[in-house]
């Protein structure tokens, strides 16, 4: 009898753990459901509150004009005397009510869009505390299951080293994860670089390699002393005579220190390489932020000859233009067709065909994509 006692406990106990793990992945269900909501009820409440802020924007600028035509309005008004009206003053002032009227109307729609945006926005909140309290309840609610139901000690025990397990496999990634990052920082202090981003220019005559080309040199040198030298030993050992040009050549041997001397020449020269491109790299950084700063315009080297500038207002990412030098020493420049330039022809047209001038045209596309920037 106690054997099937214990044996029912234990599928009461089984079964309860399985309608618990049922329950619980229900509620993780749900908390997924409610958190995607959240997410998308909180997105849709920035869209409104951007396009509630634009509509502001043109709300005011629209009563600007308005007031601005009714200046106009006023001042012809006040100068002109009944005698002086003219049909054709008479056909303008009728333009410039039909204008106002018409400014009046759009005014009217846009304060009406900006209502229904303001509302819609105030739904958009309700309904986004609405989300975060049933959330929370769904929370509180899978944090205590174990009041409505029973674990076993195996299962109970199970979960807590599947939990520290878990856990050291978070510190793990987590210190792994300092470790690229410390080391990411290092590579860029060093002067490490995208070579598909950044072109490298190489010294026409670089210590380094001067230094390693005497190496080379010594030791293919010493390299035919020492095959020199094992004719000499077999020679003799064999008991003959020694040849003069082995003996001219052994007496005119290096030495051993001046091989530490050359070898310590090396190193010196690979140092300062190493500390010149360290320097050459940082520099050049330096510049092209300058460069951006000063100019709106980030450069970069595409290909040869073949250069491409970023403005600082750019709308999209890919909107760049591309200039290719030309002449000798890449005294001149020609604008290469891209999307981007397709879009700026009218600049293109005043300022590089006819009045020939590169900052002129690129000193007016950064004012007009500023511009754009600032109206939006």
């Amino acid at each position: 009898m106690s054997t099937q006692s214990s044996h029912g406990r234990r599928l009461q106990e089984s079964s309860s753990a399985r309608g618990l793990e049922k329950a619980r992945q229900q509620l993780q269900e749900e908390l997924r459901q409610v958190n995607g909501q959240l997410l998308e009820e909180r997105k849709k409440r920035e869209t409104h509150e951007a396009l509630a802020r634009r509509l502001q924007k043109r709300v005011l600028l629209l009563t600007k004009e308005r007031d601005g035509m009714r200046a106009i309005l006023g001042s012809y008004d006040s100068e002109l005397t009944p005698a002086e009206y003219s049909p054709q003053l008479t056909r303008r002032m009728r333009e410039a009510e039909d204008m106002v009227q018409k400014v009046h109307s759009h005014s009217a729609e846009m304060e009406a869009q900006l209502s229904q945006a303001l509302e819609e926005l105030g739904g958009q909140k309700q309904r986004a505390d609405m989300l975060e309290m049933e959330l929370k309840m769904l929370k509180s609610q899978s944090s205590s299951p174990e009041q409505s139901f029973l674990f076993s000690r195996e299962e109970v025990d199970t979960l807590r080293l599947k939990v520290e397990e878990l856990e050291g496999e978070r510190s793990r990634l987590e210190e792994e994860k300092r470790m690229l990052e410390a080391q990411l920082e290092r590579l860029t202090l060093q002067g490490d670089y995208d070579q598909s981003k950044t072109k490298v220019l190489h010294m026409s005559l670089n210590p380094a390699s001067v230094a390693r080309q005497r190496l080379r040199e010594d030791h293919n040198q010493l390299q035919a002393e020492c095959e020199r030298l094992r004719g000499l030993l077999r020679t003799m050992e064999r008991g003959g005579t020694v040849p003069a040009d082995l003996e001219a050549t052994a007496a005119s041997l290096p030495s051993s220190k001046e091989v530490a001397e050359l070898r310590k020449q090396v190193e010196s020269a690979e140092l300062k390489n190493q500390r010149l491109k360290e320097v050459f790299q940082t520099k050049i950084q330096e510049f092209r932020k300058a460069c951006y700063t000063l100019t709106g315009y980030q450069i970069d080297i595409t290909t040869e000859n073949q250069y491409r500038l970023t403005s600082l207002y750019a709308e999209h990412q890919g909107d760049c233009l591309i200039f290719k030098a030309t002449g000798p020493s890449g005294s001149k420049m020609q604008l290469l067709e891209t999307e981007f330039s397709r879009t700026v022809g009218e600049l293109i047209e005043v300022h590089l065909r006819r009045q020939d001038s590169i900052p002129a045209f690129l000193s007016s596309l950064t004012l007009e994509l500023f511009s754009r920037q600032t109206m939006a």
